[in-house]
């Protein structure tokens, strides 16, 4: 039986795919040594798969280099979801019990479970996250093990558009089987945030290239979850559509200038483009990002001093000095997001800040992964066909064929010729010699 689990995970993002394995000892060590992606710019917009040949193809490319890489063939994955159209929705949960049986977490389980309708029918609902539990109108962070007549449920109801997960369904049929959808802001904020930050209040947000993910904790609970359909690639577009040139070489000069949400800093050439002209594209949307950003804290019915931490992660993130622009619009401290901590990358080529939501998915699979099970069936050589080695036996002497009657008569005719005319060329010799 092997004794390694393998976790694989599939991150399908607006600006490219990204799918990497995770290896689970006995003993619960989980390290990540492979890691492939490919760039499909246009494939998959706003977190929502466009073109699904090309997309699947690109992720049966990731599966076979994954399964190559460990000798084996990728059979299952978790696979991320999320794109403009992922929200949370709230929704009160109440159910009378019978005060003489204790609330247990089948019972908590089944309530969860019963709420199935999307406040809005344009939605379906993705993942049920509880909120706040109350026994008697008495607030508690676990109802298990009580007594009451009375059990309330606040419940965030993570909903997306059908389109969203039926898509990601027709890809999936073509590749391997899908272990389990992960919402992915979810997921990273679980694995990433400390208890202490989502007690206090906390808000994870990761600029990605066509969206920008928002998930707002307070009491240790998931207060408010929404997807902006902003991101990095917006700058790059600005930039590309005002300067007219081509959105790679924009893209170049974005990530090259040494500040670029500093429109007031002296002009230099980058990749022939006046890096003053540049941040002012840059600048305008990055502020009109973070005033969204902003926004969403009021809409969570939360105000700027509820939240004491923002983490950021994602590839928007990275653009020099929009840590800074945030922490000064929102006067919240402001740091950056960092690996799950259960998680070893020992491939120091994806020891990468841009890989944190692939890394957390993994993170996450390897601890809802069930002991008996693995994604990935190991190829099985054996040994060989059946064989067995054998002694060399001496072999039989070949016997001459006899010569038939009629032959050996006519080797006695052809000697006798040859003994007459022997014996008569002496006679002739004697002759002479007389």
């Amino acid at each position: 039986m092997e004794k390694t689990q393998y976790i694989v995970a599939l991150e399908i993002g607006s600006s490219k795919i990204v799918g990497a394995i995770a290896e689970k000892s006995q003993t619960g060590y989980v390290s990540v040594n492979h890691l492939e992606e490919e760039k499909l710019p246009n494939c998959v917009r706003y977190g929502c798969v466009q073109n699904v040949e090309n997309t699947k193809n690109a992720i049966n490319r990731i599966f076979k280099k994954l399964g190559n890489s460990v000798d084996g063939i990728i059979t299952d994955a978790y696979v991320s979801i999320s794109g403009r159209s992922v929200h949370s929705e709230p929704q009160e949960v109440t159910r009378n019990l019978d005060s003489s049986v204790q609330i247990t977490d089948e019972i908590i389980k089944r309530i969860i479970n019963s709420n199935t309708s999307s406040g809005s029918k344009d939605y379906e609902i993705i993942q049920v996250v509880p909120r706040l539990y109350k026994v008697d109108n008495d607030e508690t962070d676990n109802p298990s093990g009580r007594f009451g007549s009375q059990i309330e449920i606040g419940l965030n109801n993570i909903v997306a558009k059908p389109q969203l997960r039926r898509n990601l369904d027709h890809v999936m049929s073509s590749t391997v089987k899908v272990k389990d959808y992960l919402v992915t802001p979810l997921v990273v904020a679980e694995q990433i945030l400390s208890n202490d930050e989502k007690a206090l209040g906390c808000m994870l947000v990761d600029i990605g290239a066509e969206t920008t993910d928002i998930a707002i904790f307070k009491n240790k609970a998931l207060v408010y979850l929404n997807t902006l359909p902003l991101g990095g690639r917006n700058l790059t577009r600005d930039m590309a559509n005002g300067l007219q040139i081509v959105e790679d070489n924009a893209e170049l000069v974005k990530k090259n200038i040494t500040n670029p949400l500093d429109p007031s800093s002296e002009g230099v050439i980058v990749a022939g483009v006046n890096s003053q002209k540049a941040a002012n594209y840059i600048t305008s949307r990055m502020r009109e990002i973070i005033a969204n950003i902003n926004k969403q804290i009021s809409y969570a019915n939360l105000t700027n001093d509820d939240i004491k931490t923002i983490v950021l992660i994602g590839g928007g993130s990275m653009l020099k000095g929009v840590q800074e622009e945030i922490a000064k619009t929102t006067k919240i401290k402001v740091r950056n997001g960092s690996y799950p901590s259960t998680l070893n990358i020992l491939d120091h080529n994806i020891n990468r800040l841009e890989y944190i939501e692939i890394f957390a998915l993994l993170a996450k699979g390897a601890e809802i992964i069930p002991s008996n099970f693995t994604c990935l069936e190991r190829n099985n050589y054996g040994d060989g066909p059946n064989w067995e080695p054998t002694t060399e036996q001496p072999q039989p002497e070949i016997e001459e064929p006899k010569p038939s009657p009629e032959l050996k008569k006519e080797k006695k005719n052809i000697f006798s010729w040859f003994k007459n005319k022997a014996s008569n060329l002496l006679d002739e010799t004697d002759d002479d010699n007389n």
